[in-house]
C-alpha cells in the first residue's frame, strides 16, 4: 500500500530517476516531469501529497508553479530544490507556501526525514480533525454534571467566558476535578470551534523540548533540528492552546510565555521573523501559585496576566450533593461501553459513596464506577464491588492457627461438608445476608451463590 503520492519536477533526468528508484523501495508512488508545463499537468492529474520542486526549469518556473499548486491543493507539501548560494530564492519559496527546500546535492536520508515528518504531520491533522469533529459533536455543557451551587456558578461563568473575546483563562483546582473537560468545553463552545485546540501537559516533558514543542523552531537551529517545525502556537492560530500544569514551567520560559500573552507575536527557536497568532490560551493547575510566586517559583506578572478569567473547579467532597448524579452518569456510559444493563447503586453503595473523601475527585469516581460495571453481575451495584478502601470491608483475618478452632477426627472428614458447615454458619452470623456473607469469607458474592446452589443449602432472603 502507498504512503504518499510524490511528484517529482525537476529537467535532469538522473534525479527524476534516482527519487523513482530510491522511495518506491520505501512504498511510496512516485510521478516525475521536466519541465514547469508538465509538471503542472501532471499535478492536475494525480493531486499529489507531496511535490518535490526544483526552480530552474524548461517553461515555467518552480516559484511561479508553487502558487499555482497551492491554488489546486493547499494541503500539498512542496519541497523546494535549490543550489547553494540561492537561499534568497529558497526563503521567498518559503513565503509563497513550500513547506521545506532542501540544498543540492542531497542525499536520500534526509529526503525519506522529510517525508516522515509530512507523513506524521498528516496523521496528526487528521487526528485533530476527528478530534474537533467528536468534540464538537459530543463535548458541550450538558457533560459537566452537577446541580450544586458552585458547579452552576462556574457552569454560568464559563458559558460567558466561551462567547467572549476572552484571550486568557486560568483554570484552578485539584487533580481529577474536571479542568481538561472544561476547556475542552468551551473551545468547542466559542467562536474558534473550527479551529484547532491544542493541549501540552508542561510537566511532561524536558524545559529544552517544551519551548519547541510551543515555539517552534527553524532547521539547524539546535543539534537534530533536522527540519523546520511549526509550535503549538503556530498550529493553533484562530484557535485554542490549553496549557495543563503551567505551575511546571520554569522561570525563564515564564517570561517568554508572558510576551506571547501580552502581544501574541513570537519567534521559532532560531528564527529572526515575528509571527502573530490569535489564539485564546487557557492554562491549568493543581498547584497554589500564590505559595509558588512567594517560593519565587512563578511570576507575579504571569500570573495576574492568566487570571483575568479565573476559574476553581470544586473538588467532590465540596459537592457532594452532586455524587448521584455523577454516578449515574458513568454508569450510563459503561453499560453502553460494555454493553451492560446496570440499573444502578444500592442505597448501601450509595451511603458508602457519599461518605467517601474522594481524594481523586471525578476521575477517582468513574474508575471506581468502571471496575464496578465490569465486575458486577447483578442489576445492581453493591459494596462487594467497591474497592475495600472505599467500602471499608478489611480482608477477612487470616487463621493461622488452624487446630485452636477445628479438631480433626481420626477417621478422616469430607472437605466438602466442612466448606458447606462453614458457609451454612457464615450465613447464620451475617444474617442471612449474602453481601456481607461473602465479605466475611473474601469471596465474591457470585461465588458465594454457587456454593449455596452446589451444596444446596436453604436460602434464606437476604
Amino acid at each position: 500500500m502507498s504512503r504518499l503520492n510524490i511528484l517529482v519536477i525537476d529537467d535532469e533526468k538522473l534525479i527524476c530517476w534516482s527519487f523513482k528508484q530510491q522511495l518506491k523501495k520505501e512504498g511510496y508512488s512516485v510521478e516525475t516531469a521536466e519541465s514547469g508545463e508538465e509538471g503542472l499537468e501532471r499535478f492536475k492529474e494525480k493531486y499529489p501529497d507531496v511535490v518535490f520542486l526544483d526552480n530552474k526549469l524548461p517553461g515555467k518556473q518552480g516559484l511561479e508553479l508553487i502558487k499555482e499548486m497551492k491554488a489546486l491543493k493547499e494541503d500539498c507539501y512542496i519541497i523546494f530544490m535549490t543550489a547553494y548560494g540561492t537561499i534568497e530564492t529558497a526563503v521567498m519559496a518559503m513565503k509563497m507556501g513550500a513547506f521545506e527546500y532542501v540544498n543540492k546535492p542531497f542525499n536520500f536520508d534526509e529526503i525519506e526525514l522529510i517525508l516522515e515528518n509530512i507523513e506524521k504531520k498528516i496523521n496528526l491533522d487528521n487526528e485533530l480533525q476527528i478530534l474537533r469533529r467528536e468534540q464538537q459533536d459530543k463535548l458541550n455543557f450538558n457533560h459537566i454534571i452537577g446541580t450544586s451551587k458552585s458547579m452552576n456558578r462556574i457552569i454560568d461563568l464559563a458559558k460567558k467566558i466561551s462567547q467572549s473575546e476572552a484571550t486568557t483563562v486560568l483554570l484552578l483546582g485539584e487533580s481529577g476535578t474536571g479542568k481538561d473537560l472544561l476547556a475542552r468545553i468551551i473551545h468547542n463552545n466559542s467562536n474558534r470551534k473550527d479551529k484547532s485546540f491544542v493541549t501540552i501537559n508542561c510537566a511532561s516533558l524536558p524545559e529544552t523540548l517544551l519551548e519547541s514543542e510551543l515555539f517552534g523552531h527553524e532547521r539547524g537551529a539546535f543539534t537534530d533540528a533536522k527540519t523546520q517545525k511549526k509550535g503549538l502556537f503556530e498550529v493553533a492560530d484562530g484557535g485554542t492552546v490549553y496549557l495543563d500544569e503551567i505551575g511546571e514551567v520554569n522561570v525563564a520560559l515564564q517570561v517568554k510565555l508572558l510576551n506571547v500573552l501580552e502581544s501574541r507575536v513570537f519567534r521559532r527557536l532560531g528564527g529572526t521573523e515575528d509571527i502573530r497568532v490569535n489564539i485564546r490560551i487557557i492554562a491549568a493547575t493543581n498547584q497554589d501559585l500564590n505559595a509558588a510566586i512567594e517560593q519565587k517559583k512563578f511570576r507575579n506578572d504571569l500570573y495576574y496576566r492568566l487570571k483575568v478569567f479565573q476559574l476553581t473547579m470544586p473538588p467532590i467532597r465540596e459537592r457532594r450533593e452532586d455524587i448521584p448524579l455523577l454516578v449515574e452518569y458513568f454508569i450510563q456510559s459503561f453499560n453502553k461501553q460494555f454493553r451492560k444493563s446496570i440499573k444502578g447503586v444500592t442505597d448501601n453503595a450509595l451511603k458508602v459513596l457519599m461518605n467517601y473523601s474522594w481524594p481523586g475527585n471525578v476521575r477517582e469516581l468513574r474508575n471506581v464506577i468502571e471496575r464496578a460495571i465490569i465486575l458486577e453481575t447483578d442489576e445492581w451495584i453493591d459494596t462487594d464491588n467497591l474497592p475495600s478502601e472505599i467500602s471499608g470491608v478489611k480482608p477477612p483475618t487470616k487463621i493461622t492457627d488452624v487446630e485452636k478452632w477445628l479438631e480433626i477426627p481420626e477417621e478422616g472428614f469430607s472437605i466438602y461438608e466442612i466448606e458447606k458447615s462453614i458457609i451454612e454458619m457464615t450465613l447464620q452470623k451475617s444474617g442471612y445476608n449474602q453481601t456481607r456473607a461473602a465479605e466475611m469469607m473474601g469471596v465474591t458474592r457470585d461465588t458465594l451463590r454457587y456454593k449455596i446452589k452446589k451444596y444446596k443449602i436453604s436460602q434464606q432472603d437476604g
